[in-house]
């Protein structure tokens, strides 16, 4: 290799070198290969970029556990990257190939420029430019994995043995452009085989929860035919080969994992279990600081957070309306760096058993993490636990031992405020919250970028002008956990966060109204309790009223509630729907206008002006 190849930063012919080995055995069959970041992009919850040698290059995406390298500032465009293990694709109907870095780690930030050199390319061992230069060896002494397993596993069942003479991807390696792939993966959780009637008919579905040995877990579901098929199949806890199973962006709405894709399994799905195969799959953890989990409320995706225990309560026993069952409840408070506490509600066996274990230790300050969390918009924001949910004490983390620190040096004697303080309505001495951060509707509407990376908050005072009649104003909800709930044939209603089937549901507003102020008007979107305070009844009350009143009856009690004053706390968050991104302006709490504060606060505001 000539001098001026081998003082490149980056690896010379290294996308000539991906594309010639497109599916790397392990990672110790992947070579030296630094490649220069250009044009680094966000796509969803990943990032995309070209990886350049200085003279090719090739698409390329990270997996979503990196997105941190780049939102850390770590990982710039332009910057240095050296490839650990990875996956070239083809990308279907097109001639295209594109690398899926499943492991990497980042040699240096942002260059003065990108490089661009044509180099030659030697057959022999290279000698390649790292601070001190490394001989590779080639190729020809390695095996590949499934000739080794093939070797070791000579006598396995031919179906096993089938499967492990292909190789074995990585769930963070797999994405919709790929066609034959084979996963080894746990079934770690499993839902119910399930009837639905909709628009197009009655069928069945059926999902699991995979993880692999890298801790990547993906929904998988199967409907009708393949529900039947699989679901006697699949067993809690075993091990399995899967393939021809087709993936798609999740919709997060539902999502149940942490993973940008779902996967579906048709009935010409391959499922072979891996016969004495096990595996513990480590836990893979999400977190979202405590001050973030405002834009989580109501919705369907579960959260991760970590912190310092605080305070622990005793248990209760509370009563089911469902069923008039007692299950065991214990409130905890956690804080973490951002100074802010959250409530988490534990219920059933994390209330008792470890609930007892915290309130023996709680004096002594542990981190705990805690994964699969609801938000709820209960004191403003609280947690709870559902089903799935896991809770490990002092925990063997990066992010504990950082929180640990952050607790000694000064969280102990830090003024902390609960997450939810100021934003619920109803709560004493809550009421300032409303008046804090006011602006008018203009300063939200006439900003289209507002809200994006991270939703913000305002206060705001207006008039309802407008309720859409014709709009989806509610949800059939479960009557414990307020999930959507499934209607199941001629059986009642399926809650897919309690795993259970319940004769009654109830329903829960989730609807859009519009607002005006002398700026401008807008649409927000508004919650149950918000909901049920504005149009002044519940939404099983609106349904009947719509039932047994008729259409105008309706339409009158929904006149009713438009041009009130009403004062609003809402978060600003930008939201993609279709392919765009779009403004959502989301309801927090809500309060009617008390005449009195407002003109107290009206005239510190003109004070203000007069000062100035």
């Amino acid at each position: 290799m000539d001098a001026a190849a081998a003082a490149m930063p980056v690896t010379p012919g290294a996308v000539a070198y991906v594309i010639a080995n497109p599916a790397p055995a392990t990672p110790d069959d992947v070579r030296e290969t630094v490649v220069q970041v250009v044009d680094l992009k966000p796509i969803g919850s990943r990032f995309s970029f070209m990886a350049s040698d200085g003279k090719d290059k090739i698409k390329a995406i990270l997996s979503t556990h990196f997105a941190s390298e780049v939102h850390s500032g770590r990982l710039q465009n332009l910057g240095l990257l050296r490839i650990l293990n990875y996956a070239c694709n083809d990308v279907p109907n097109k001639q295209d190939k594109i690398l899926i870095i499943t492991k990497c780690e980042v040699v240096s930030p942002a260059l003065d420029a990108e490089i661009k050199c044509e180099v030659k390319v030697e057959e022999e061992p290279a000698v390649l430019s790292k601070p001190a230069s490394i001989v590779l060896k080639p190729r020809q002494d390695v095996k590949s994995a499934s000739q080794i397993v093939s070797e070791q596993r000579g006598n396995a069942a031919p179906a096993a043995r089938l499967a492990m003479t292909r190789r074995v991807h990585p769930l963070l390696s797999l994405n919709p452009y790929q066609g034959n792939w084979v996963i080894k993966v746990r079934v770690t959780s499993k839902g119910n085989l399930r009837s639905y009637r909709n628009a197009r008919g009655e069928g069945h579905v059926f999902n699991v929860e995979l993880t692999d040995e890298d801790g990547t877990q993906i929904q998988a579901t199967m409907f009708n035919e393949a529900a039947k098929k699989f679901y006697p199949v699949f067993e809690l806890g075993k091990v399995y080969y899967i393939s021809k199973g087709s993936l798609r962006i999740a919709n997060k709405q539902f999502k149940t994992v942490q993973n940008d894709y779902e996967m579906t399994l048709n009935e010409s799905a391959v499922v072979e279990e891996a016969e004495g195969e096990t595996f513990i799959p480590p836990v893979q953890y999400n977190f979202v600081k405590i001050d973030m989990l405002g834009p989580y409320v109501g919705g369907r995706e579960l959260v991760d957070i970590i912190g310092v225990l605080q305070s622990v309560s005793p248990t209760l026993s509370i009563r089911r309306k469902i069923d008039n069952e007692s299950i065991p409840k214990r409130d905890i408070v956690v804080a973490d760096d951002s100074n802010k506490t959250v409530t988490v509600t534990l219920w059933n066996d994390l209330a008792t058993t470890v609930g007892e274990e915290l309130l023996d230790m709680v004096d002594s300050a542990p981190i705990i993490a805690v994964k699969s969390l609801k938000v709820s918009d209960f004191q403003g924001v609280s947690v709870s636990t559902v089903g799935k949910s896991t809770l490990v004490i002092n925990p063997e983390l990066p992010e504990a031992e950082k929180l640990k620190a952050w607790y000694e040096s000064e969280g102990k004697g830090t003024s902390m405020t609960s997450v939810g303080a100021g934003m619920g309505a109803s709560s004493p001495g809550s009421s300032r919250s409303l008046y804090s951060d006011r602006v008018f509707l203009s300063h939200i509407t006439s900003d289209p970028d507002l809200g994006q990376g991270k939703p913000v908050f305002f206060s705001l005072h207006a008039h309802i002008s407008h309720i859409k009649p014709d709009q989806t104003m509610w949800y059939r909800a479960c009557n414990t956990c307020n999930k959507k709930v499934t209607e199941q044939i001629g059986s009642g209603y399926w809650c897919e966060g309690c795993q259970k089937n319940y004769d009654e549901c109830a329903l829960r507003y989730i609807m859009v109204i519009k607002v005006s102020d002398p700026t401008g008007e807008a649409w927000l979107s508004l919650f149950n309790d918000q909901a049920e305070r504005i149009i002044g009844c519940s939404a099983d009350e609106l349904d009947r009223i719509r039932k047994e009143e008729g259409d105008d009856r309706f339409q009158l009690k929904l006149k009713e509630a438009t041009w009130v004053p009403h004062l609003f706390r809402v978060s600003v968050a930008q939201n993609e729907y279709m392919g765009e991104k779009r403004q959502r302006i989301t309801v927090r709490s809500e309060s009617p206008v008390d005449f009195a504060a407002e003109a107290k606060y009206q005239l510190e505001e003109i004070s203000k002006l007069t000062a100035c």
